[in-house]
């Protein structure tokens, strides 16, 4: 009975929305999922130049240094100690630091805890991005 009465007043609604003049709905456009498709390549491709790409670059120019590093080269490890290179093993992956001068202390670090190698500018105490 009451599936019934339902079906009644669904049958009702159409026909009085079939029977009520009004604006007919717009007509869909056929090129909008290619046009959106389109809008998300260019994003895409805009999110590799502007993030990715220069992130990789930058990666690509440490991981060099790292690989060419020498005695005397001055570093700064991933946790922000800074020393002097006395000794690579470059088979071991591993670099010998120097970071106190009177004591002598050094550390055996892997060549991925080095985070920068520091050059001339660097060594000045001039961070980069400060003006001295």
């Amino acid at each position: 009975m009451i599936v019934y009465f339902c079906h009644c007043l669904l049958l009702a609604e159409a026909q009085a929305a079939a029977a009520a003049p009004g604006p007919a709905p717009p007509a869909a456009d056929a090129n909008a999922p290619l046009r959106l498709l389109g809008w998300l390549a260019i994003t895409a491709i805009l999110f590799y130049f502007i993030m990715l790409r220069p992130q990789k670059q930058k990666e690509q120019a440490l991981r060099s240094k790292v690989s060419s590093l020498k005695e005397n080269d001055r570093v700064v490890t991933i946790g922000g100690i800074y020393g002097v290179v006395t000794n690579v093993q470059r088979d071991a992956e591993r670099v010998t630091i120097r970071v106190d001068e009177s004591t002598g202390t050094k550390l055996r670090v892997s060549m991925s805890a080095v985070a920068r190698v520091l050059t001339g500018e660097d060594e000045d105490g001039a961070t980069p991005g400060t003006k001295s």
